[in-house]
């Protein structure tokens, strides 16, 4: 499966997450405190303009009808304690965090993968939140131009904008934005201030240790789709002490040539798990293969794990990070 979708996780502890969700007087799916609120005049810090992926919107009031399209969108929501304001999600790539899971189960899923249309529609919505670009696939009738046109405002992830490489700072600003549009700004500052901290530590662990060079392998067969040097994948294998193989190819995903896999010797593969093929079945894959047995990750079957998940721009960053850190620098203090 390519994980090239622009044509295709840290959460907060549990102690934390009832104060926070308790906070910021975010109105409810119903409307009640919406109501409230419009009474007493605007909702406070609004309106609220902000331009993502080149398309600016301004908003006199939080959105109140979501739907989110992508996994790590949808934990983005729920780790600012929006469950309320989803009426619909879509697309998960494996499970859903165990933390979240009480909460999304109470949300309507419209499709297994992308919802048509006419189901996205009949949710009503009024935000669409997509995780990659095929979320907006303007063929199947749900480009954001198309969503506006009926009232719907939209957001995508500053991962898929195409501005140049992803790093902390599009993750600080991926949930600075999100939490603003829903009037909960104290709540994203909490998420970001906890993903910080715990990726602080992870690099100060591994500082000083030799860095292994990877090559992440998604999927594929006469080729290898790998994270490139755009997406947040590079930067958490930065972050816990390694050097991307294939950070000089520019995108977030993208397909390469095993012959290049084979120049470029990885001293470790870095396998994403997701539903489908098996972690088991990609490394047989991998150690099966003629071509490959003189590279030193396959010499040496140096193989790490990470859930597809947690290299997309997510609250899955900081897990990612301590994670990857573990399994590349495992004598690390």
């Amino acid at each position: 499966m390519s994980r090239s979708r622009t044509v295709l996780r840290s959460l907060i502890p549990l102690a934390l997450l009832a104060p926070l969700a308790a906070c910021g007087g975010s109105p409810g799916g119903n409307g009640s405190d919406a109501g409230a609120t419009a009474a007493a005049g605007k909702a406070p810090g609004f309106p609220y303009t902000v331009t993502n992926c080149g398309v600016s919107t301004t908003y006199q009031a939080p959105p109140r009808r979501a739907v989110t399209m992508n996994q790590h969108v949808t934990e983005i929501m729920l780790a600012l304690g929006l469950e309320e304001k989803l009426v619909g999600t879509a697309y998960l790539d494996d499970a859903i965090l165990p933390a979240y899971r009480p909460a999304y189960d109470k949300i309507k899923v419209l499709a297994e993968e992308y919802p048509s249309k006419e189901v996205l529609l009949n949710a009503n919505p009024d935000f669409v939140y997509g995780g990659y670009s095929s979320a907006f696939d303007k063929a199947q009738g749900r480009d954001r131009r198309g969503l506006a046109a009926s009232g719907i405002n939209s957001r995508l992830s500053v991962e898929y904008c195409g501005t140049g490489p992803v790093r902390l700072e599009q993750l600080k600003t991926e949930i600075t934005e999100v939490a603003r549009t829903f009037g909960v700004p104290e709540r994203g500052a909490a998420l970001i201030e906890d993903q910080q901290r715990r990726i602080a530590a992870v690099t100060a662990r591994v500082k000083d240790k030799p860095r292994p060079s990877v090559f992440a392998y998604d999927s594929g067969e006469a080729s290898a789709s790998t994270s490139g040097g755009a997406g947040i994948g590079n930067e958490i294998v930065s972050l816990a002490g390694g050097t991307n193989v294939f950070a000089d190819l520019d995108d977030t995903f993208g397909d390469v040539s095993w012959e290049k896999v084979i120049e470029r010797k990885p001293d470790v593969i870095l396998i994403y798990d997701y539903a489908g093929t098996t972690v088991e079945a990609k490394k047989q894959r991998l150690l099966n293969d003629p071509a490959l047995a003189q590279v030193p990750a396959i010499k040496n079957k140096r193989f790490v794990v990470l859930p597809l998940s947690t290299a997309v721009l997510g609250v899955r960053v900081a897990d990612a990070t301590e994670s990857l850190g573990r399994q590349l620098h495992p004598d690390a203090a």
